[in-house]
């Protein structure tokens, strides 16, 4: 049993919580709580860490000495975790690797193309909205924030394990790819001609999202194939981002159900 917050495996997990550098590097990152551990793949799973007050739990249990294990005292646990109120148990799993077709399989994908989008929550509900919603996959910009980043896995409440992603340089060159396999961009702007339910989605279909603040840079909302809007009542001028991106996901679901 691990006792001491000196023990170098416990420092290694408070490194992959906050350094995305350690997580790249190691290619590594960390899952806490029962759902996130429960829904883990288990090819996925490196190592869990388990509170020693969890140890009771025979169901849970049952699982865990099946994989590589370490039981930890809790008061070392507590400092292991990053939440306030840890659930006792810590996944390590292996990040994924996705391609392009990984993203655009099938004949008419839908996918979310995320433009340095920075709040971990709000990455987090795109990709269990996306899941939801029946998107294909999900492509991020580098300047987006690290998928792997504690905060957007805990919001990802496990969709993380089933919707790929791919980093991408910018919007600008995965356009190409896109043309060359007929998959129609849709751009969530302020200049768009018509409301987001006058268009289709039955076909290829991409929407693009742009940074909680600025919104999508002019070089990628000009490689869109149309500006749509969200109408808006009052005084206000936009949404949240993950809030606009499940309006846009949802009518395309809407559309290629009936």
């Amino acid at each position: 049993m691990i006792t001491s917050a000196g023990n170098g495996q416990v420092k290694n997990i408070i490194q992959l919580n906050q350094k995305a550098k350690a997580r790249r590097e190691q290619k590594l990152f960390v899952a806490e709580g029962r759902k996130m551990f429960g829904e883990a793949p288990s090819d996925w799973i490196s190592r869990v860490f388990v509170a020693e007050s969890l140890t009771e739990d025979e169901e849970l249990m049952k699982r865990v000495e099946t994989l590589p294990h370490e039981i930890v005292a809790d008061s070392v646990f507590r400092q292991m975790s990053d939440t306030q109120t840890p659930q006792g148990i810590l996944t390590v799993l292996k990040k994924p690797s996705y391609t392009v077709d990984d993203i655009l399989q099938g004949e008419n994908p839908l996918v979310m193309i995320l433009e340095d989008l920075q709040d971990p929550g709000n990455a987090g509900t795109i990709f269990r909205t996306g899941e939801g919603a029946g998107v294909s996959g999900i492509f991020l910009t580098r300047t987006c924030v690290d998928v792997t980043n504690p905060k957007v896995i805990r919001s990802t409440m496990g969709s993380i394990y089933r919707m790929p992603f791919l980093y991408v340089e910018d919007v600008v060159s995965l356009k190409q790819e896109l043309t060359q396999r007929k998959i129609r961009t849709y751009a969530a702007h302020l200049q768009g001609k018509n409301t987001y339910d006058r268009e289709e989605y039955t076909g290829g279909t991409a929407f693009l999202i742009g940074n909680e603040g600025k919104g999508l840079t002019e070089e990628a909302a000009r490689t869109a194939d149309t500006l749509i809007r969200i109408p808006m009542c009052g005084r206000v001028e936009s949404l949240n981002a993950a809030m606009a991106a499940g309006i846009l996901m949802y009518e395309a679901a809407r559309q290629r159900r009936r």
